[in-house]
């Protein structure tokens, strides 16, 4: 099964490894936004973060070694997510 992320992207839930909020990103009060910003960053430089937001992100999707920015709310994406594997265990 797919999530979508916006514009004309989806990506295969067994992939995603991780769905977060850029808000975490922007704040430079913790260590921890200090190295997801690294990460980003990073991935930008060798050209793995795909931008599918048509205007701010507000969120970021990490599948496999991509990472995508989507204008679709953290919460949203998880509570989709959860959806497509809950039905997808089933079948």
């Amino acid at each position: 099964m797919f999530l979508h992320l916006g514009g004309d992207r989806a990506i295969a839930v067994k992939d995603i490894l991780v769905i977060g909020d850029c808000n975490s990103l922007k704040s430079r009060s913790g260590k921890r936004s200090d190295i997801n910003r690294e990460f980003l960053d990073n991935k930008k430089k060798t050209g793995n973060v795909i931008d599918v937001s048509d205007k701010e992100p507000k969120s970021f999707v990490v599948a496999g070694d991509m990472i995508y920015l989507s204008s679709i709310s953290s919460l949203t994406l998880k509570r989709r997510a959860a959806m497509i594997f809950d039905s997808d265990s089933r079948i």
